[in-house]
């Protein structure tokens, strides 16, 4: 699945390049905590890339979003909105007092999926995409997102909101259109427990330029007091363990790791909110969010201790066992910021990656620890003489504002972690044959099929394979027009029915026990036309350009990028979104800190060891889309050369199902279409061996 470090999902950054560039200045000295140099003094805040997705959109029938001069025509006439109505009522109330309000998309984990108690944009805009964010002034409601949702957002929207399809040409950040649209002296509202504590800094300099003020409501979210009882419960779900032979490192020894890091960096104690972090790092698995194995809970690690802030309804008795065996306690969820009190007020040294950790524990740590030095003066306790967040050189305890180490931890995968996502990859690719055999066979009976049916239909063959839990993401099931819309969500009642004359787009994946699939294949069960098998060639030369690449170590996701979209370029087309996300092992389908995109800001190098997608794409609006889509994971390529005594890396594919050939442009013979058929040959080959140890044959047309 398409996964986008855009603009829209963290819209409040001034800075279009939203990735991870303090990465490669860090340190780690440990097997696990990869050695990047950390300095903490040139620590650049940056949005952290989100391991990127949730819901999707959907469509009525074959897509008729109007264009955008039309679309802006149809709201001039405003129809009013009873929620923004009510939202507005309670700006004026004692305590509050504000003049405008932001709604972004997140949980207070950062969160790219999130429980459907927490999807407070969605409940006040209508709009469902899981990136953008919404903003509702006393007169006016506007809502940003990226490219990939601009005809989902048109379509969803009433005409009481303003659409900002961020990205584009004199479109306005969020900051700079409250700038304009506020008087000096107005005060915006912010839930800080929904903002990463970069986001709502660099929101709060940007607006303070015409004189307005951020204001944190701690105490209640504004959009939670209209929802009232209608309001989702909050998840409930059973944690399990997650088993070694899947972890492939016990807690005790990750935790070890861990902590060698907290004392090399003087810090006493790392807070981690990142839900996959936190699972990773306790080998424990949940079901609070969506298609993500994950559970709602902090952890704070000490040099001689941990506490995991949780539902203890949620903690059986095996989970119980297996924390008491790595000596974590348990807290309650919402006691985190007493927490956070406590340990600032015994001169406690935190390290907060503050790109990820919300504004409400930031804040809260720093005025505590204003009490603590206040109380104590020059005679405080200095645990270590540190450069704080300003580089003013601090005498007493200032925290550690650093990126969790845990991010590049997880994203490089041990032996046992890999094996898994290539056993998990194999039983897919068995439900993924049997699958497309179904569906070919219906469509050519004439059967009538809807992208609902069809979505279910996959599901079903995949829930019958060995450890399948849940899928990774709500399946992108498009025929026709609707594959143009990158993130679309066919829903009963209302999509479309699959049209044998169409390309039909299908991006899906599953969660297994042992890992996590994420596949996008574009076919046709006709005769394609000249355009969409040029486009579709070229889509393809890209994959296999990216597939195929070999690369120096210590090279960033954005340098191959290029390497996808060459092709596309050369007849002046491209597309709207990333090339390659990170993807977790049994964990988020969309990890951090790789990637591959335009976006050069990510200066995080790949290595050994990573997962990435392969997925590049053209998208025709209101005709047709196309992707393409495999696993990749990155490993050593022995070359005959050394220059400059590197290694140098490339690609090993993870996924094993064929691409359709029948779309491929016939033209006279060149090069690159030897290099295409190559790979389709190869694929066949190789599903063909991979199969027979699963009992199924590849007798597909679709090959």
């Amino acid at each position: 699945m398409q996964s986008v470090p855009s603009q829209a999902i963290r819209p409040l950054s001034l800075n279009a390049s939203l990735s991870s560039s303090r990465l490669p200045f860090f340190s780690f000295s440990l097997p696990i905590f990869h050695k990047f140099k950390i300095n903490p003094s040139i620590y650049n805040k940056s949005q952290k890339v989100p391991l990127f997705l949730t819901l999707r959109c959907c469509s009525s029938g074959s897509v008729t979003a109007k264009p955008s001069s039309e679309d802006r025509r149809n709201r001039d006439v405003q129809e009013p909105d009873e929620k923004v109505v009510a939202l507005r009522r309670l700006f004026s109330k004692p305590g509050i007092g504000i003049d405008a309000y932001i709604i972004p998309s997140q949980d207070a984990h950062q969160s790219e999926f999130i429980a459907e108690c927490y999807m407070r944009r969605a409940y006040i805009s209508g709009f469902t995409g899981s990136a953008g964010t919404a903003v509702v002034t006393k007169d006016k409601a506007a809502l940003w997102t990226d490219g990939r949702y601009f005809l989902q957002a048109e379509k969803q929207l009433s005409s009481s909101w303003i659409l900002m399809r961020a990205g584009s040409l004199g479109v306005p950040t969020t900051s700079e259109w409250l700038n304009d649209v506020l008087s000096p002296g107005g005060r915006v509202g912010i839930d800080p427990f929904l903002f990463s504590h970069d986001a709502a800094k660099e929101l709060k300099e940007a607006i303070s330029k015409k004189n307005l003020e951020l204001v944190y409501l701690y105490d209640l979210n504004l959009v939670d007091e209209i929802w009232k009882e209608s309001r989702p419960k909050p998840p409930n779900n059973p944690i399990r363990v997650h088993d070694m032979k899947y972890a492939g490192l016990d807690v005790a020894s990750k935790l070890s790791s861990l902590r060698a890091e907290l004392v090399g960096t003087g810090a006493s104690a790392i807070v981690i909110s990142m839900l996959d972090e936190v699972a990773w790092l306790l080998n424990l698995r949940g079901s609070d969010v969506p298609h993500s194995p994950v559970m709602y809970a902090y952890l704070i690690v000490e040099v001689d201790g941990a506490k995991l802030f949780v539902d203890s309804s949620k903690v059986t008795k095996e989970v119980m066992d297996h924390l008491k065996n790595a000596s974590v306690e348990l807290r309650p969820y919402d006691s985190i910021l007493s927490e956070i009190k406590r340990l600032a007020a015994q001169g406690a040294q935190l390290w907060l990656d503050t790109s990820s950790v919300n504004a409400a524990i930031v804040e809260t740590y720093k005025s505590a620890l204003d009490k603590y030095r206040s109380n104590h003066g020059s005679k405080g306790k200095i645990k270590n003489k540190r450069y704080d967040e300003s580089n003013g050189l601090s005498e007493g305890p200032s925290g550690v504002y650093m990126r969790s180490p845990i991010s590049l931890a997880k994203a490089l995968k041990n032996p046992a972690e890999l094996e898994g996502m290539q056993n998990c990859h194999l039983r897919d690719a068995a439900a993924l044959a049997q699958f497309w055999c179904w569906l070919e066979e219906e469509i050519h009976n004439n059967v009538e099929l809807t992208e609902v049916d069809v979505a279910d239909k996959l599901l079903e063959f995949r829930a019958k394979k060995e450890g399948f839990l849940d899928t990774s993401f709500d399946t992108i099931s498009g025929s026709g027009a609707n594959g143009a819309i990158i993130h679309y969500r066919a829903k009963i009642g209302s999509c479309s029915v699959v049209d044998p004359n169409k390309l039909f787009l299908l991006d899906s994946g599953a969660q297994y026990i042992d890992g996590t699939t994420d596949i996008t294949r574009t076919v046709h069960f006709g005769e394609p036309t000249a355009r969409e098998k040029e486009c579709f060639t070229r889509v393809l030369k890209g994959h296999i350009a990216l597939d195929q690449a070999v690369f120096p170590e210590n090279t960033p996701g954005f340098v191959l990028d290029a390497f996808a979209r060459s092709s596309l370029w050369k007849i002046g087309l491209d597309y709207r979104h990333g090339t390659g996300h990170g993807v977790g092992a049994a964990l988020n389908v969309h990890e951090g800190p790789q990637s591959i995109s335009y976006r050069y800001g990510n200066t995080t190098p790949l290595q050994k060891g990573m997962i990435v997608s392969n997925e590049p794409g053209y998208y025709e609006d209101h005709a047709f889309g196309i992707r393409i889509e495999n696993l990749l994971h990155v490993q050593e390529i022995n070359t005959p050369n050394r220059y400059g005594g590197i290694e140098y890396l490339g690609f090993e594919k993870l996924t094993f199902f064929p691409i359709q050939i029948e779309e491929i442009y016939r033209r006279p013979m060149k090069i690159v279409d030897l290099d295409i058929l190559y790979l389709v040959w190869s694929l066949r080959f190789s599903m063909a061996f991979d199969f027979d140890r699963f009992g199924y044959g590849i007798q597909l047309v679709l090959v």
